[in-house]
This record gives structure tokens, C-alpha cells and sequence, in this order.
């Protein structure tokens, strides 16, 4: 029996464009049978390296005012809530370290999405240890026990190194598509593209 294809997606817990395509990845890849490898990483020391200290829709406020639109344009598309946390971006460092945990359990994913959902669909914070609690306590898990394992050293020691992967993989933004084949695809309008090179279809080569 063949391997099924497999796609790496990396996302950032704070990335607006993330959250439209954590929503809607599981759904697109299973049609088209391909495995989905939930790699969650830290932005912060990526754009710390270019010289920014905050979001680039921050920075450059013509940008953020357009994503904002473009975040609600979108979200009418897919059918999903979109509303502005603030502050944006929100500290994702807590639930990162969780996501990483989970990305290794069933309930990874479902974690990853219900974050999301706190946090862009419903604009509440996702900062704090007691707010990523709740959320899994709302998932049925042990949220107490969970964030100690997840904020422990080896976890800790983990998320700096999954961080400098994505560095030294040229990731520069999230979310970002990475194919079995080493071939890149960034933003949450290249999903479909990703998916479709992922499962064999390869336009441009």
C-alpha cells in the first residue's frame, strides 16, 4: 500500500491568515488524501531577526487596515466569525508550547482550532496560562496537568529548536505549506495549491 502524501503545515497561534486555514485544512486534505503534519512555531524570533519588533500589520498600519478587510471578506467566504483580539498580536507563547505538546496527541489539532476560535472568532485572549487552561478543560482534558507538561524544560528546549527549523527551512511568515517534495507555499491562498502539489498535481513542473 502506497504512503499517503504528506503536508507540513506550519501556523503561528497569532497569525490572523493561520486561523482561516486551520479551519478548513483537515477537510480540503482528507478529500484529496493527504496527511496533514500540524507543525506549530514561534514567529516572534523570525521577524526579531529582520528587525521588527511587533506583527508587519502592525508596522505598516496600510497593511494591517487591508488584512482586516481582507480577514472579513474571507471569513464571509468560509463561513467563519472573524473578530480582532486585543491587543493584536496576542502573546501566543503558552499555547504554543501546548500546541507543540498536543501535536504529538489526538487532541492536538483540535486544540490548535479551538484556540483559533477563542481568539479570532470570538476576540478573547488566548494569553494567558488560565485562558489556555479553560480551553482545555473545555476540551475535556486535563488543563492543569498539560501546562505543566508543556511549559517543562524538555518542551521548552523542544519549541526553541522546532523555532530554528522553521528558520533554517526559509520560513518567513506564517501559514506556511511544506511538501514531502521540499516544495514551499505561503499564505492562506495557497492552501488548495499546496494540497493539490502535495497529492501529485505539479503545475510548473
Amino acid at each position: 500500500m502506497a504512503r499517503r502524501a504528506v503536508l507540513e503545515f506550519w501556523y503561528e497561534l497569532a497569525s490572523t491568515y493561520s486561523y482561516l486555514s486551520a479551519m478548513r485544512i483537515e477537510e480540503l486534505a482528507g478529500a484529496a488524501g493527504v496527511e496533514v503534519r500540524w507543525r506549530p512555531f514561534l514567529l516572534g524570533p523570525i521577524f526579531a531577526a529582520q528587525g521588527w519588533n511587533s506583527s508587519p500589520f502592525n508596522l505598516f498600519p496600510v497593511k494591517g487596515r487591508y488584512m482586516w478587510r481582507d480577514m472579513e471578506r474571507e471569513g464571509a467566504r468560509f463561513g467563519l466569525p472573524v473578530k480582532r483580539p486585543d491587543p493584536f498580536p496576542q502573546n501566543s507563547l503558552v499555547a504554543t508550547r501546548v500546541a507543540l505538546l498536543g501535536a504529538e496527541h489526538p487532541w492536538g489539532p483540535t486544540f490548535t482550532k479551538a484556540v483559533y476560535a477563542q481568539e479570532f472568532g470570538e476576540g478573547r485572549s488566548i494569553a494567558e496560562p488560565a485562558a489556555v487552561a479553560g480551553i482545555l478543560k473545555g476540551l475535556g482534558l486535563d488543563g492543569d496537568a498539560i501546562l505543566k507538561t508543556a511549559s517543562a524544560e524538555p518542551n521548552k528546549t523542544r519549541l526553541k529548536a522546532v523555532t530554528e527549523e522553521a528558520r533554517s527551512r526559509g520560513l518567513f511568515g506564517a501559514p506556511t505549506f511544506l511538501t514531502d517534495d521540499g516544495e514551499m507555499f505561503w499564505g492562506n491562498d495557497r492552501l488548495e495549491l499546496a494540497i493539490a502539489w502535495a497529492s501529485g498535481e505539479r503545475p510548473g513542473r
